[in-house]
Order: structure tokens, then C-alpha cells, then sequence
């Protein structure tokens, strides 16, 4: 333990945040019997991220041009079920992927920034490191996610593309956020599977 306090000491207070989130994360998922239940260990991730990541400025960069024209309604049950696929993917790759650790790269940031990308690389034992790195935003003294980055990949631009398209095809958000909650609810009973 020593060893993880003086590391969290070097990290600036964003990566601390990526850190302590990880940490309990991988802590609690590695209970064999804890994630036999997959609703269980989607409501515990939900519960450890959610503090810490701001799904109300998600949802409008996910939704783009379609939040602007969606009613309260609509806007509301987008980031609740937006929120629950964010959970429940990342709850199944945690558990998939219990033997993993974070390197975190040096970060630059002025005493005042409110905003900072945290570079890290996720290893797992055989495998090549895999960049994910995190857009943070300062906010009421707290640093929160807003958008994530896989080997250069946003989540919020791939999510838009995805979500356009099925608006696009389905002919209305509401269609889209309907399928969307079908889906949510059909893969947390089956234990994460979709």
C-alpha cells in the first residue's frame, strides 16, 4: 500500500481521480463472486464513476445537432440511458479484463487550468499497452470526465457518428432512445451479454 500512496502523491489531482476510480474498481471486480452477478457489478461501477464523470455535458456533445431540437424529456431519457450503455460496457470490460494496470505519462497543466487530457496506457499481461487517455474538466473544485480516447478514438465523436445515423435511419430520437433502453435492459438481465 505504501508503494500506491507515494504514487498517487506524484500524480497531479486529475490523475489522482483516474487512480482512486481504477483502484476501486479493479479491487471490487476482481471478487469472483461479485461479478457472477452482472446488475449487481454495473450498479457498483455506476456508483464509482458516476461522481466523477459528467454526463450532463456527455449527452448534448453525444447527441450534437439532436440535443438542440430534443425536448427535456427526450434530453433526459438520452443521458439515463446514454449513462446505463457507458456503465454497463465498461462494467463487462472490467470484468473480461480483471489483470490490468494504468502507466500514467507525465501531464503539463498550469496552476489554474480547467482543463487537462490525462494520458495514460493500460497493460495487461501478453498484450500491447493500450493508449486511453482522459478529457477532464475542472468543475466546482472537482475534476470531472467528459469524454474518453481509446488508441485516439473519442467516445463522444464515434458515439455521435453511431447515434446520428440511427436517428437518421430510425426517423426520430425518441425511436432511437426507446431501442436504446431495449437494449440496456436486455443486456444487464442477461448478465452483460448483448
Amino acid at each position: 500500500m505504501p508503494a500506491t500512496k507515494a504514487m498517487a502523491d506524484n500524480l497531479q489531482p486529475p490523475q489522482q481521480v483516474i487512480q482512486n476510480v481504477s483502484t476501486q474498481l479493479q479491487q471490487k471486480l476482481r471478487d469472483k463472486s461479485f461479478t457472477k452477478n452482472f446488475a449487481q457489478v454495473a450498479q457498483y461501477v455506476h456508483n464509482v464513476i458516476d461522481p466523477h464523470t459528467d454526463f450532463d455535458k456527455i449527452a448534448p456533445l453525444v447527441l450534437g445537432k439532436y440535443w438542440k431540437t430534443a425536448t427535456s424529456g427526450e434530453q433526459e431519457r438520452f443521458k439515463h440511458e446514454f449513462q446505463t450503455l457507458i456503465v454497463r460496457t465498461y462494467s463487462r470490460a472490467f470484468v473480461e479484463y480483471n489483470d490490468w494496470s494504468i502507466r500514467y505519462m507525465p501531464v503539463e497543466m498550469a496552476d489554474e487550468a480547467t482543463k487537462v487530457i490525462v494520458k495514460t496506457e493500460v497493460l495487461q499481461p501478453g498484450r500491447q499497452p493500450v493508449d486511453v487517455n482522459y478529457r477532464m474538466f475542472l468543475s466546482k473544485g472537482e475534476w470531472k470526465v467528459y469524454d474518453i480516447m481509446i488508441d485516439g478514438v473519442s467516445l463522444v465523436t464515434n458515439y455521435r457518428s453511431s447515434f446520428s445515423e440511427e436517428i437518421q435511419k430510425k426517423g426520430s430520437l425518441s425511436a432511437v432512445i426507446d431501442a436504446l433502453a431495449k437494449r440496456n435492459i436486455e443486456a444487464l438481465a442477461a448478465k452483460g451479454s448483448s
